[in-house]
């Protein structure tokens, strides 16, 4: 995989037609789209079967956390739409998890397609931590079978040396060096995420802002 496929660009923008347009100009460079709570809220389903339609990945990043019931269907049906993976808040707890995790396997078993990778939230980039919580938390959510969690590069080698190799992580709060940090607090480099241990590197900012997205892109490892 190269390094530009390890890129998920953050489609955080008001209408259907900014977020197609930034498809269709980043893809097949960019493999991985996230679509967020403003978008999905804006456009629904019809982003992601656009998104699946063109080639590309589907992050749904609706961080599901409610009681057990609710968070299992709303699992199956993202399941239902054909995304990669999505996220749920791993405070939700160990129920909740546990029930999205069967509900997940149950439907893809019954749709005969691979089930998305469940990715559980830790703490959100916006929030001060420590690494002991993340640690705590993510813990948690692979004993609950998940399948990686979210968590800034900050955490990423902590999780690596105690949890091992064996499971995603993502990590939003990726800037160039010269980039405000604006409302994420726990920011990095997509290098500097890379070497800790990162998988996956959620950017959003600094490829929706460029004067050229696509060479933002792969500017982003020239730092």
């Amino acid at each position: 995989m190269s390094q530009a496929e390890k890129i998920i660009v953050a489609l955080d923008v008001d209408s259907f037609e900014k977020a197609k347009s930034f498809i269709d100009r980043l893809y097949p460079a960019v493999q991985a789209f996230k679509i967020g709570s403003q978008l999905f809220t804006l456009c629904g389903p019809k982003i992601v079967e656009y998104t699946n339609e063109k080639g590309a990945s589907v992050f749904l990043d609706l961080k599901f956390f409610d009681i057990p019931n609710t968070v299992a269907n709303a699992v199956r049906s993202a399941v239902n739409l054909n995304v990669k993976m999505l996220t749920l808040h791993i405070s939700g707890g160990e129920p909740m998890l546990k029930a999205a995790v069967e509900a997940a396997k149950d439907e893809a078993e019954k749709l005969k397609i691979k089930r998305p990778l469940l990715i559980g939230v830790t703490v959100l980039t916006s929030q001060e931590t420590s690494p002991d919580k993340v640690l705590q938390l993510a813990r948690q959510g692979l004993s609950c079978g998940l399948d990686g969690v979210v968590c800034s590069a900050q955490e990423v080698s902590l999780l690596r040396e105690k949890l091992g190799k064996d499971f995603v992580i993502v990590t939003p709060g990726i800037r160039s060096r010269d980039d405000r940090k604006a409302d994420q607090k726990r920011t990095a480099t997509a290098d500097e995420a890379l070497r800790a241990g990162s998988d996956f590197l959620v950017v959003g900012r600094p490829i929706l802002e460029a004067k050229d997205p696509k060479l933002a892109v792969n500017s982003l490892f020239e730092d």
